[in-house]
């Protein structure tokens, strides 16, 4: 009877082991899925004005800030990896997009990085640029990280912008379609594979006890994810009306 007994808590505890890895590989890996559709319809249609790059800028400075954080306080190892995924999607993401502008561009004016020019930030027509503006950032947030790492509020600190920027993710795209007043080219698979996601990693960082500027994030993120889907309904609704 002890044997049986035994027997089933080591299924258990095997089964709970596999659900824990099953979990954090969808952490890592979950979070670039929502940019495959949002690829593929930049991809199809040679157009990338329904897609906001500032969403990549957002998400390169979280994840960013995060590897630092997690140099700081060491929290799951799962989440540093979702940060180097997700770095890697944003300049897949970034790559695309400069791309498919410059191959669309009838002006031969190209705007970098070296011009230092504030009204074209983030704006650049080349890729190397904006790999030039994350390496600077990464260094000048290793250097300070160097000096101040001893200092628990700095480290704090550092999380909070970590996750407020990352918090901001969906902003960028809401501004865009508010600014456009349409969706059009924006994925709607996009948005509501960030809903899923935003839910279920809020989920894993109250269950897992992570730090909680975690999952204030996740709950922001959440609420704008349903800003832009209520768009998609508006703007939607606006569109059928004008064409009817």
């Amino acid at each position: 009877m002890d044997a049986e007994v035994g027997l089933q808590e080591e299924e258990m505890e095997g089964f709970w082991t596999l659900l824990t890895w099953l979990a954090s590989c969808v952490m890592v890996f979950g979070g670039a899925l929502p940019y495959v559709p949002q690829y593929q319809e930049i991809q199809r249609s040679s157009n990338t004005e329904g897609f906001s790059t500032r969403v990549c800028l957002v998400l390169l400075i979280a994840n960013i800030l995060r590897i630092f954080f997690w140099i700081g306080k060491q929290f799951e190892l799962t989440l540093l990896f979702q940060s180097v995924v997700m770095i890697l999607t944003m300049f897949a993401m970034l790559h695309l997009c400069c791309t498919v502008q410059n191959a669309n561009r009838v002006s031969t004016k190209q705007h970098r990085l070296s011009e230092l020019d504030l009204r074209y930030f983030w704006k650049w027509s080349a890729f190397e640029d904006y790999l030039l503006f994350c390496f600077g950032f990464t260094v000048l947030c290793a250097l300070v990280t160097l000096l101040m790492l001893d200092s628990a509020v700095f480290v704090e600190t550092l999380g909070s912008l970590a996750v407020l920027f990352e918090a901001m993710l969906g902003l960028p795209q809401l501004l865009q379609n508010f600014h456009n007043h349409s969706t059009r080219g924006m994925s709607v698979k996009m948005v509501l594979l960030w809903t899923a996601g935003d839910v279920f990693k809020t989920t894993y960082f109250v269950m897992n006890e992570s730090p909680s500027q975690f999952w204030v994030c996740g709950s922001v993120q959440i609420l704008i994810d349903l800003a832009i889907l209520l768009q998609v309904l508006y703007y939607g609704q606006d569109m059928r009306v004008k064409l009817g």
